[in-house]
């Protein structure tokens, strides 16, 4: 590159990685997507360290847990002390830009410049889903004007990104846009496609083999929820295509992830905060930069991984206080050493632990209520992911996998201890 990397980080909400081709759905939802990962680096094992928005993007703009910012539940506001993502590149003489879905402050609407992470262009709302609809999107500017944006959500926010793209594209950026679909509209708990999208996918044409085994909502949801997945690919290939018209696209770097996934009620009372697959796995892809041909990267990627990964790719350096570490010398193949497993932590509908290996899913919960963490938990699931890859058999109290336990409890809490937590006690699941 010639002059440094423009980043674009392109994150979605509660979206599943089966939702695209290239992990085998076969209904053409995410072509774009597919391309990218293709061309790119498709992380192909790639997961959430906490299942909820708050906490999720908590680390995703820090590169740390959500013990260790603090906000451990949604509602807890970041830390104004806090170093983001934004103020990296502020700092490396980067514009910055924040479009959409916040989630770090205070109240539902504006946010106020002290509660912005740094970002210095500002087109956001701090809880989108209370404040817009799918065809009335409502957003707060730099003087914390409300702004409503025509068009339907997706397209609306995807317009305000390309109008940035434009505005900015003599100097380097730096631009998070953040979606809020895939996720169900909390008024009224439903998942609103575009016009006429929900009755492309209906009748069942694809249902994953876990949702179809435990139906939830599936049935009442899945086709609007395919719906606003295929518009967000859409939406991707719009901002692919504003890059290429304007000469940048060899100049930017990518990032497609998403904050979660979504189980539709099959694993608990709503939509994700369990250990599941369903809950933790999301699809992440980057394009441009390093990332060119870089095939797919089999390692287990966590979403607290992708900080240090983003200014690590644009030459900035890595703080030694961030939690995750850059996914480059992977590509580069500078290092064999990476973690053989991924650290989550769970909260709001538990106090949870869990650590997922290329084999092993193996998670633990605590009697404590809505606190950041536990002195003792008790074994909760454990699953074989290579003979039941869909986790329906909870192996937790067989007693042939009682090695397997003991080896997994160890390397919690090893992780646990690696993430600033205290060490527990913990005890095995009632037989």
């Amino acid at each position: 590159m010639t002059k440094k990397p423009n980043v674009i980080v392109f994150f979605t909400d509660q979206q599943r990685w089966d939702t695209t081709g290239v992990h085998g759905n076969p209904l053409g939802l995410t072509p774009n997507f597919d391309r990218m990962a293709l061309e790119g680096t498709h992380v192909y094992n790639s997961f959430t360290c906490q299942p909820v928005c708050g906490p999720a993007r908590s680390s995703l703009q820090t590169g740390k847990y959500a013990t260790t910012t603090g906000c451990h539940v949604n509602g807890i506001p970041l830390s104004e002390d806090a170093r983001t993502l934004a103020h990296y590149f502020n700092e490396a003489g980067y514009e910055t830009g924040y479009i959409g879905k916040w989630h770090l402050a205070s109240g539902t609407g504006a946010v106020p410049e002290h509660m912005r992470g740094g970002y210095r262009y500002w087109l956001a709302s701090n809880c989108l889903e209370l404040t817009s609809d799918a065809y009335d999107t409502v957003v707060y500017n730099n003087e914390n004007e409300a702004v409503k944006l025509p068009g339907y959500r997706v397209d609306a926010l995807t317009d305000a990104a390309i109008r940035y793209i434009d505005q900015k594209k003599d100097d380097p950026f730096f631009l998070f846009l953040s979606y809020l679909e895939p996720h169900h509209q909390n008024s009224w708990d439903n998942y609103p496609a575009p016009k006429g999208y929900e009755g492309r996918y209906g009748g069942g044409q694809y249902v994953p083999t876990d949702l179809a085994a435990l139906g939830g909502t599936t049935h009442a949801h899945l086709a609007g929820y395919y719906g606003m997945v295929k518009r967000l690919d859409e939406a991707l290939g719009r901002i692919q295509d504003a890059l290429t018209s304007l000469n940048l696209y060899d100049d930017t770097i990518i990032l497609f992830t998403s904050d979660h996934a979504c189980h539709f009620k099959t694993r608990n009372y709503e939509y994700k905060r369990s250990c599941h697959e369903s809950s933790i796995r999301v699809p992440t892809a980057f394009s441009g930069g390093f990332f060119r041909s870089g095939g797919r990267l089999q390692e287990l990627v966590s979403l607290v991984d992708l900080p240090p990964t983003l200014l690590d790719a644009a030459g900035i350096p890595v703080p030694d206080d961030m939690q995750g570490r850059s996914i480059l010398p992977l590509l580069s193949k500078e290092t064999k050493e990476w973690p053989q497993e991924v650290f989550v932590q769970i909260s709001e509908s538990q106090v949870g632990r869990a650590i997922r290996t290329k084999r092993w899913k193996y998670s633990v919960t605590s009697p404590a209520s809505n606190k950041g963490s536990s002195d003792q938990y008790i074994e909760d699931f454990l699953y074989d992911l290579q003979s039941d890859p869909y986790e329906l058999n909870n192996l937790i109290t067989s007693k042939y996998h009682a090695s397997v336990r003991e080896e997994l409890r160890e390397t919690l809490i090893r992780r646990m201890l690696e993430a600033g937590e205290e060490a527990p006690v913990i005890l095995p699941a009632d037989k």
